[in-house]
């Protein structure tokens, strides 16, 4: 089917423009950091803006070697913007726009791809239908990846999963569009796959690599697609990108910074669990199933057919004209990434990330399919009537939200579930999801993509009136209080005075203190180690002193922590509160009394023990 025409195509981008930014634009910089990991992102880079070092991030004082730089380079680039007090106040802004943009940036690389390429329908019903099919599935696959529950909360938070989810996509999506079109440019993907290695390191590589042999294996065409991909040559560009950035970091922190980006944060995250994050092997069919929700069925079908039938030889299906594989390559894309991280001994919900994309094309290309009046199999008819009992019964989960809502227990936020109860937030989202039923109900007759497309519009509705506000009554309860506790430390610190948080670590005490926080646990070797830290640990910021030149300190504490024993009798004079935390004084001559008594009671301080995600 040939391309849409250019005014067309153009005014389709638009829409999926405008429709990104209702998703990912709206309201992103209203709400604070998400503790635990956005504030130490965020740090990093508005240090970099403001200290001009842009090589290696740091983060309270200490060197952040977790993630490549490029993520922090683009949040740098928006904290160096003047004005920040007016328009990012906050700093959420700054922190979340690279997220933003690489979501909205896959949805015009989804609707672009199918614009130029459409792929063939499997039936076509009525007049204009074959021209008016390819612009419905562009749209519907756009909003199949801007809906996914995963890539709406990773694209409006700071951290670097979207960004790096977004240019593995654009470079297996320029991949294709080479391989589908001899006419395009050879070298195009590998410099993104170059920004994505820049992003979150070499998994990059091994995505992209999983995926072409799968392609080409199944399409029987791994010849056609080296000579088109030129890998080899494609791999020097990606190097030629990313490689430098490496070297200079090597060359200046040296061995620490290759245990800790290469051993730890890649090679020991693959082998071992680390951080408790041990799940089954099975962890990601799951998140596949959420991740795509509602149309998750809708995603089965389309897997299914792409892969098409199999058969009893080396290369197990039919091949397809490179221009029409495009399900087939997502199915691939999607596969590589279930393959690769079920192998990896630590598993994330965030790691399902850069599979979204292609789960979104395959739903927008099984949903173009005419499945009334008898055609297809009986079970890839009952995906569409499974999708819509979903929608419906999510939106009878949330008009019937008072039954459950005062089941919801969070020790951080212990008001949240008779603000819910009592705000017209609830019975809002209800009728979003039940709208979006009842427009996909009576649309099932319609053309099969405009039927997905009546179901996700209410759905993009449900964002801004809904989520969003949601979203703000949890910052509200949980992130505004740690944001006082910070402005008490500005008001009340005195010159050189310490600061130490113990219990529940909140890094956005750093960042909007914009103090050098010690950070200490719930046990017992708490005490221990914040009085041992206070004479010998040195970070930038931070200088090892004695109770008698630093006679004080002051402790951000939860109320849970503070009833513990061994912090109970310090004597500490409480000086501030919100929400669950409070803001004490403590004199560190009867801090180190007490730790002397817990010395002699057989314990020890434990915080040079080898921590690889501290901060």
């Amino acid at each position: 089917m040939p391309a849409l025409p250019r005014p067309q195509r153009r005014r389709l981008l638009l829409i999926t423009v405008l429709l990104g930014l209702v998703l990912y634009g709206w309201q992103l910089g209203t709400t604070g950091l998400v503790d635990e990991t956005p504030p130490l992102f965020a740090a990093s880079a508005r240090a970099m803006a403001e200290t001009g070092d842009w090589l290696i991030p740091r983060v309270n004082g200490l060197p952040r070697y977790d993630k490549p730089p490029l993520v922090y380079w683009l949040m740098g680039l928006v904290y160096a913007l003047p004005g920040q007090e007016q328009w990012n106040p906050l700093g959420t802004w700054a922190a979340r726009f690279p997220s933003a943009l690489a979501a909205i940036g896959v949805m015009l690389a989804l609707a672009d791809t199918l614009l130029r390429w459409p792929q063939p329908p499997f039936a076509s019903r009525g007049p204009g239908a074959v021209s008016l099919r390819p612009a419905l599935t562009a749209l519907t696959a756009a909003l199949a990846f801007g809906l996914s529950p995963l890539a709406l909360a990773w694209g409006r938070t700071a951290v670097s999963d979207s960004l790096f989810s977004g240019l593995v996509a654009l470079a297996l999506l320029l991949c294709w569009q080479t391989y589908a079109d001899p006419a395009r440019r050879w070298w195009l993907s590998w410099p993104v796959l170059g920004l994505a290695v820049l992003t979150k390191g070499p998994v990059a590589v091994v995505l992209l690599a999983i995926t072409l042999l799968l392609f080409g294996w199944l399409q029987a065409d791994i010849g056609g697609l080296w000579r088109r991909l030129r890998p080899l040559r494609g791999l020097a560009l990606t190097a030629l990108v990313s490689l430098p950035w490496y070297l200079l970091a090597l060359h200046s922190e040296g061995r620490p910074f290759w245990d800790s980006f290469f051993g730890y944060h890649n090679l020991q995250r693959f082998t071992e669990v680390v951080n408790r994050h041990l799940q089954p092997w099975w962890f990601f069919l799951p998140v596949m199933l959420v991740a795509s929700l509602p149309v998750s069925p809708l995603l089965l079908v389309g897997l299914a057919r792409a892969i098409g039938p199999l058969r009893r030889s080396w290369y197990p299906t039919l091949p397809q004209p490179p221009a029409a594989s495009l399900a087939r390559f997502a199915a691939c894309w999607l596969l590589a990434v279930l393959l690769f991280f079920t192998a990896a001994a630590t598993k994330l919900p965030s790691y399902w990330l850069p599979a979204i994309p292609a789960a979104a094309l395959l739903v927008a290309l099984a949903a173009q399919t005419a499945w009334t009046g008898g055609g297809g199999r009986p079970w890839e008819r009952w995906a569409w009537g499974l999708s819509l009992l979903l929608v419906a019964g999510l939106g009878v989960v949330f008009l019937l939200a008072r039954l459950w809502v005062p089941l919801i227990n969070d020790p951080e936020m212990p008001t949240l579930a008779a603000e819910l109860d009592g705000s017209p937030l609830v019975p809002l989202v209800a009728a979003c999801w039940l709208l979006a039923a009842l427009l996909g109900w009576l649309c099932r007759r319609r053309r099969p993509p405009l039927r997905l497309l009546a179901l996700q519009l209410p759905l993009v509705l449900f964002v801004p009136t809904a989520l969003l506000p949601l979203w703000s009554v949890g910052d509200r309860l949980r992130g505004e209080p740690v944001r006082r506790m910070a402005a008490a430390l500005q008001r009340e610190g005195r010159p050189g005075e310490p600061v130490a948080m113990v219990g529940v670590l909140k890094p956005s005490l750093h960042y909007y203190g914009r103090r050098v926080v010690i950070y200490e646990g719930i046990g017992v070797e708490g005490p221990i180690n914040l009085a041992d830290r206070l004479r010998r640990e040195r970070r930038v910021g931070q200088r090892p002193s004695t109770p008698d030149a630093q006679p004080t300190v002051l402790v951000v504490i939860d109320q849970t922590t503070a009833r513990a024993p061994f912090w109970r009798h310090l004597g500490a004079s409480e000086i501030a509160s919100a929400g669950v935390y409070r803001l004490w004084r403590l004199d560190r001559r009867r801090l180190e009394a007490s730790v002397a008594n817990l010395r002699r009671n057989g314990f020890a301080p434990d915080w040079q023990a080898p921590r690889p995600e501290r901060y």
